[in-house]
């Protein structure tokens, strides 16, 4: 796993314990600052992942990209949606 990955998977583990800790206190603040760590978290988590498999190649990058889909499909989503946003923002309006 590259850095950026290693980054990811910190600041997911960090947005859970700052979400349960505001979780414990009462604290929404905290616990909105947590939930948005660990989306942070989970997209680099993805682009690290996606880094790693595409300088795997094409045959290992599949099965990684299945792997991952299947560990953590909440990164997923997060990227696949990322994606799609970019892409209606890049074509939209164009003819």
């Amino acid at each position: 796993m590259n850095t950026i990955g290693l980054k990811g998977d910190a600041q997911d583990f960090g947005g859970t314990v700052k979400q349960a800790a505001g979780d414990a206190i009462g604290n929404r603040t905290l616990q909105g600052e947590g939930m948005a760590d660990q989306m942070s978290g989970g997209v680099n988590t993805a682009i690290g992942a996606a880094q790693d498999a595409f300088a795997a190649g094409p045959g290992p990058m599949l099965d990684q990209a299945r792997a991952f889909a299947r560990e953590k499909p909440w990164a997923t989503a997060a990227l696949v949606g990322t994606i799609g946003l970019a892409l209606f923002n890049t074509l939209r309006g164009q003819k």
